[in-house]
């Protein structure tokens, strides 16, 4: 049975940071590629980061220079780095794999104020 819990969001003032994190279960964690989406309120869910299972990185052009994906094969957690937070990264993050498993979290939110 696949779960995916995410936690370590909150509410922060711009230019804060957060890490969140994102234990999973269910799946052969070390050969799949993970992401980290957000759904802001009216908005469609987004991928904003994604690691392979070598480790290679990408990013969306958004959160670009100010986000960081990583993870702990051993540990079977990908984390989410978010450091200058700006107002338009509050949403509702989650974790999943790529392509997307059927199976969602309950996302963590995060807020960010102005």
């Amino acid at each position: 049975q696949v779960q995916l819990v995410e936690s370590g969001g909150g509410l922060v003032q711009a230019g804060g940071s957060l890490r969140l994190s994102c234990a999973a279960s269910g799946i052969i964690f070390s050969q799949r590629q993970m992401g980290w989406y957000r759904q802001a309120p009216g908005k469609q869910r987004e991928l904003v980061a994604r690691i392979d299972s070598g480790g290679t990185t990408n990013y969306a052009d958004s959160v670009k220079g100010r986000f960081t994906i990583s993870r702990d094969n051993v540990e079977r957690t990908v984390y989410l780095q978010m450091n200058s937070l700006k107002p338009e990264d509050t949403a509702v993050y989650y974790c999943n794999g790529i392509p997307s498993l059927a199976t969602w979290g309950q996302g963590t939110q995060v807020t960010v104020s102005s």
